[in-house]
């Protein structure tokens, strides 16, 4: 009940902006006189009103806020001959873009009118102006910028903003040098919850640009937000349609050069092509009735693909409303394979790492996408969208790992193997019911409410270790006799539900009628409530080897050999969980933790225009979080609650200093909040050399943030800006190794404050814009640059004794001041753009995109040896598409062109170093010591899309 309860509440208060219910018509008019140069100052009126505008000195212009319906306009110009071009359809949502050649001594042929619509968020120029007009520090991308430089998923899409960069194999991202837990993900502006234990948000490569609209990132905080920010608000708007029906089938083949490379390419017994696949506990488990193989299995040619299908369309009832449908199915799978080093942590005395590996990895993943959308316009006033999407991801990995497992214990001279089958799907379910009310002219009533629900399955990950029989022989015979720990081979099974449901809605109030029929004041007041529930459960079955003189020999390529011919009646072996053996009672009972988060908040903003040229928005906001959580596992049986209130003002101001240039000014309070994995004393064990747990003990970091950025637009389609950004945290938290016999990863708060300064530059401007006159058109051929760069300082104070004294917890950091984690100095953007018509519906695009991070810091130094750090490098990739025809268009991309060295490192001990820490005995001399390195190889494509 208390459930139902909670969904009826959230559907009926939440909050939600729409997809205006108005169309514009914009353009360019050239001057035919003066081959072709923009033409200023000319008239653009609807035919029959008084409704228009003048083109601007690059002779662009836009008529607004039009009713959909089909318009006559009328260009005129002194000297000239006035052009009237009739039946220009104007839909919601979207810009009618009608280019015009006028001429002293004739008219114009509709023939030489080029008319094409744009849904609003799709077109990059109207993104621009959107921007330039808006009080916030957003940035917007559209599908129609995505498609131009061959963006494939919103993780990629970001890092195309200055500032951003890539977490290396996953779809997160550092925004100003700040991770995962200073962000926050939405979609169409309701919340998402995160696909992955380890993560705050939901990995964004599972978003493909075939169901995203657009992306906002916002880095300045806005009170109508949730206050759990630092980085950025990244809201994920997802696709709808206005128009006329449609129906497009896409289908994509490619590879990539690594993994089409290897002589033969492996993977795990059981998963299936389509990633729908799940595999539970089996009855009897202690007597070893798994189904699943040890050994990995050979697969064919690695070849990836992929499928979508797409389409919709729009009924009108009656006079005033309007039905719209949208879907979009697809599937896609990839291979990819590495080979390289992977090592644990080095000996502060002589530089050799612990555990020293050469390893190999193959991957293969799945994902699959439905999304589907309804629109329903009621009338000019009410509008109501309902919104489904379903995510199916799968990843399969058969890793691999040869050399030194402990320099003081097992295979101490090498000759040690570890493989291991990973097999993780996650499926994520979201429903969004979002509404618009116009109620007069004056008042408008915005909400939207959302059910998430995330399924996480890692089912039978399957883990051997084999070691030489002798030590002091590498090369000689294997066995199992010599592995110390039970865990060391094993099988794992995993589950994480985690159910969500969000609630906005808020009340918008314009007040002081301005002369353009417009209001300067506008007063928002609303409500978000934000309720999860989280239960994790893991079974790990150890597989303990008994009698080290009487184990026989293994092959690792034959381990499934070793249990078919030794039963568990030979007494070689027994199976058990961290709770023991079949003869302890409750010893499948798995460990666990959950809980529940709920966050209510209540704000107000007040935008308002003091005169044309400067605006104010202020916003306060009040945030009740409750965060329970309870945890049955190897660290005992405990519950914990973090309680706490928040009061977040924001401050954004805005000064025109003409037409073309942008001053403005943000500040805000915002904080922090410990996810459940990091407050939950679970071992994670999701890497080979390096296992963590979580820290109830940790609290809330609070973040002050400000802004100042300059903005200039050339022309509508062009922009140069530059912006100084500071960030003051208190009570940072970061990732520390614990000082304990395991040497184990967990959380804290681990200093009283951190620091972070930084400048961004922004440019994108047109090289060549030629408008070619034909019999039949004027063509547009573009040749555009883009490109951005940050610059970033960060420093934080770290405290060991501070940790010991909040936490249960033991720190020795090497440093007494650090960088923050995932902080580059220099994130670096660039592409350029080549674009030509060549008659009305036969185009080519092709963009060369590159992106350039120098190092930043993975971990903090600890016990005396440096920081552990990510190796910068560049990524070039080359994105073209040819439509030739109206129905058919190819595209050929190739990624990561140069294929780069991806390294991480130990650093020397440098600095400011923590002198008088007694656990620290010693300090790093000996690196930089290589803990992690390989190659991605370059991902290329050929794709075909037939629209009906």
């Amino acid at each position: 009940m208390r459930v139902l309860f909670t969904v009826s509440l959230a559907l009926f208060a939440t909050l939600q902006m729409f997809s205006q219910d108005t169309g514009s018509i914009g353009g360019k008019l050239t001057d035919k006189e003066f081959n072709n140069e923009p033409l200023p100052f000319a008239n653009v009126i609807i035919k029959g009103t008084t409704t228009g505008t003048t083109t601007d000195f690059d002779g662009l212009y836009e008529i607004p806020n039009l009713e959909p319906g089909t318009y006559t306009v009328v260009f005129s110009y002194l000297g000239y001959e006035t052009v009237e071009i009739p039946n220009i359809t104007v839909e919601a949502g979207k810009v009618a873009t009608v280019n015009i050649p006028m001429s002293a001594s004739e008219g114009v042929s509709l023939e030489e009118v080029v008319v094409t619509t744009v849904a609003r968020k799709d077109s990059e120029v109207a993104l621009l102006l959107d921007q330039k007009k808006a009080i916030t520090l957003e940035t917007s991308i559209g599908a129609q910028e995505l498609a131009r430089k061959g963006v494939s998923d919103a993780a990629s899409a970001v890092t195309k903003v200055t500032g951003i960069s890539k977490e290396e194999g996953s779809g997160n991202v550092y925004v100003r040098g700040l991770g995962d837990r200073f962000n926050i993900t939405t979609l169409n502006g309701l919340p998402l919850p995160s696909n992955n234990t380890s993560k705050k948000n939901i990995d964004l490569g599972v978003f493909s640009s075939s169901i995203i609209e657009s992306i906002g990132i916002d880095k300045t905080y806005n009170a109508a937000n949730y206050g759990d920010f630092g980085g950025a608000n990244v809201n994920i708007v997802s696709r709808d349609y206005n128009g006329t029906g449609f129906f497009d089938v896409s289908a994509s083949v490619g590879g990539n050069s690594e993994a089409l490379g290897v002589d033969q390419f492996y993977l795990n017994d059981g998963p299936n092509f389509s990633g729908f696949y799940n595999y539970d506990i089996p009855d009897n488990p202690f007597s070893d009735t798994f189904e699943t193989n040890w050994n990995r299995e050979a697969y064919g040619t690695p070849v990836n693909s992929s499928f979508s299908l797409k389409g919709g369309d729009t009924y009108t009832i009656g006079e005033e409303s309007r039905l719209s449908l949208f879907g979009v199915a697809s599937f896609g799978n990839n291979f990819s394979y590495n080979e390289g080093i992977n090592n644990g942590q080095p000996n502060v005395g002589n530089g050799l790492p612990n555990s020293a590996f050469d390893f190999t990895t193959f991957d293969y993943s799945t994902a699959t996408t439905l999304m589907g959308n309804v629109g329903f316009r009621l009338n000019n006033n009410n509008n109501f969208k309902y919104n489904l999407l379903v995510l199916n991801n799968s990843s399969q990995k058969q890793q691999e790992f040869f050399g030194i497992l402990d320099r003081e214990d097992d295979a101490p001279e090498g000759g040690g193997f570890i493989q291991r089958a990973t097999f993780e799907r996650t499926t994520l379910y979201v429903h969004q019911l979002l509404g618009e009310h116009n109620l007069n002219d004056k008042l408008d009533v915005n909400w939207g409410g959302a059910y998430n629900y995330v399924k996480n399955l890692v089912p039978d990950r399957r883990q051997n270790t084999v070691l030489p029989r002798r030590n002091n022989n590498p090369d000689g015979p294997k066995s199992f006799a010599l592995v110390s720990a039970a865990s060391e081979n094993h099988r794992f099974f995993q589950e994480l539900d985690e159910e969500e449901i969000a609630a906005n809605i808020s009340a918008t109030y314009k007040f002081k009628e301005n002369e353009d029929d417009g209001f300067d004041g506008k007063l928002t007041v609303g409500y978000n409530g934000r309720f999860k529930n989280v239960d994790f459960d893991a079974t790990q079955f150890n597989f303990q080897f008994l009698r080290p003189n009487d184990q026989p020999e293994v092959d690792i390529r034959q381990i499934d050999e070793y249990f078919e011919q030794n039963t568990l009646s030979s007494g070689l072996y027994q199976i058990r969980t961290f709770r023991g053996t079949s003869t302890i009672p409750g010893a499948l009972d798995p460990q666990t933790f959950g809980g529940d988060q709920s966050i209510n908040a209540g704000f107000a903003t007040l935008e308002y225009k003091f005169n044309p040229k400067f605006t104010l928005f202020a916003g306060l906001r009040a945030e009740q979080i409750i965060q329970e959580i309870n945890w049955n596992t190897t660290f005992g049986e405990d519950e914990n609650e973090l309680d706490t209130f928040e009061f977040l003002p924001s401050l954004a101001l805005k000064y025109e200093l003409n037409d073309k240039q942008n001053l403005r000014f943000a500040a805000s309070k915002t904080y922090t909040l410990p996810q459940f994995k990091e407050r939950a004393p679970f071992l994670f064990q999701e890497d080979i050399t390096q296992d963590s747990y979580g820290n109830p003990d940790l609290e809330n970091s609070t973040n002050y943030n400000f802004d100042v950025r300059w903005e200039l637009y050339p022309t509508s389609s062009e922009i140069i800006s530059f912006g100084v950004f500071a960030k003051y945290i208190e009570n940072p938290i970061n990732t520390f190794l614990v000082v304990s016999a395991a040497n184990d990863l967990s959380y804290a708060n681990t200093g009283d404050n951190a620091t972070a300064f930084g400048a961004e530059l922004e440019a994108r401007v047109n090289l060549i814009q030629n408008d070619i006159d034909t019999e039949d058109a004027v063509l547009e051929e573009r040749l555009t640059l883009g490109g951005n760069i940050s610059y970033l300082k960060t420093n934080q104070q770290l405290d060991s004794e501070k940790v010991a004294n909040e936490t249960r917890l033991s720190a020795a950091f090497t440093n007494t001041e650090a960088p923050l984690q995932g902080a580059s100095d220099i994130i670096l953007n660039g592409d350029i753009s080549f674009y030509r018509q060549f008659r009305k519906e036969r185009e080519f695009r092709g963009t060369l995109a590159a992106n350039y991070f120098s190092e930043r810091l993975y971990a903090l130094g600890s016990t005396g040896r440096g920081h552990l750090m990510d190796k910068g490098y560049v990524t070039l990739d080359f994105i073209s598409s040819m439509q030739l025809n109206k129905h058919l268009s190819i595209g050929l991309n190739a990624k990561n062109l140069l294929n780069p060295l991806i390294e991480r490192v130990t650093e020397n001990a440098e600095g400011d170093l923590a002198t008088e820490n007694p656990a620290v005995v010693g300090f790093l001399e000996d690196g930089p010591i290589t803990d992690l390195s390989y190659k991605r190889g370059t991902d290329f494509s050929l794709s075909l899309t037939f629209s009906f």
